[in-house]
């Protein structure tokens, strides 16, 4: 059973909450939920079962929407709301889709992790990633790439954290059942605990969540 949650954050409860960056929107999401890993699982990246990111201001509250494996307790400060997402949401062939997502490839000689900066490349990279791992192929005449970004702060012990964000819209269909359930439950990429990776889906029919 799966979950979506929006989180609504006015003012008042960004400033309470002091949230400066993606760690601290981290923090606040995280602290929702009671963390089931183990600690050799937390060491092995067994997934947390939480996928978020970060919808920005509307109507003067700020909007984290969230997927997860279980339910969210209610929050000290801020505005919950939480659904059961149908079991044949992820039945459909057709979507819309939008997503915050880190893209970028290893290098084979000294295994870095290089951000991929060009629009056109970012496109190539996720459209062949989709295709390959993911559990979908999207069209290309309608895959948007924007806001393509650096986002540095800071994480545990003042390690600084580096994440290369883009943000990609577009339409695909499903061609592995399988892989694109997983895809939406566990998310695309990496900087997943950061906001990154949430495949946010709505299906041709226009079914969505929340308004």
């Amino acid at each position: 059973m799966l979950y979506a949650t929006a989180l609504r954050l006015d003012r008042r409860a960004v400033r309470n909450l002091k949230i400066r960056d993606s760690y601290s929107l981290h923090r606040v999401v995280y602290d929702l939920f009671n963390d089931i890993r183990t600690e050799s699982e937390k060491k092995t990246s067994v997934s947390s079962g939480i996928q978020w990111v970060d919808k920005g201001v509307k109507n003067d509250h700020r909007q984290i929407i969230i997927v997860s494996d279980r339910p969210p307790s209610p929050p000290k400060i801020g505005q919950i709301e939480s659904k059961i997402i149908p079991e044949n949401f992820l039945n459909f062939e057709h979507y819309n889709f939008a997503i915050t997502i880190s893209p970028t490839i290893r290098n084979k000689l000294t295994s870095k992790l290089i951000p991929i900066k060009e629009k056109s490349e970012v496109q190539k990279w996720f459209t062949g990633r989709s295709s390959k791992n993911w559990g979908f192929v999207v069209a290309p005449n309608n895959l948007e790439v924007s806001a393509i970004r650096m986002n540095q702060f800071e994480g545990k012990a003042s390690h600084l954290i580096t994440l290369h964000q883009a943000t990609i819209q577009g339409t695909l269909t499903v061609t592995n059942k399988i892989l694109f359930a997983n895809s939406f439950k566990n998310g695309l990429g990496r900087g997943r605990s950061f906001g990154c990776g949430l495949l946010q889906i709505t299906p041709i029919d226009n079914l969505t969540f929340f308004k």
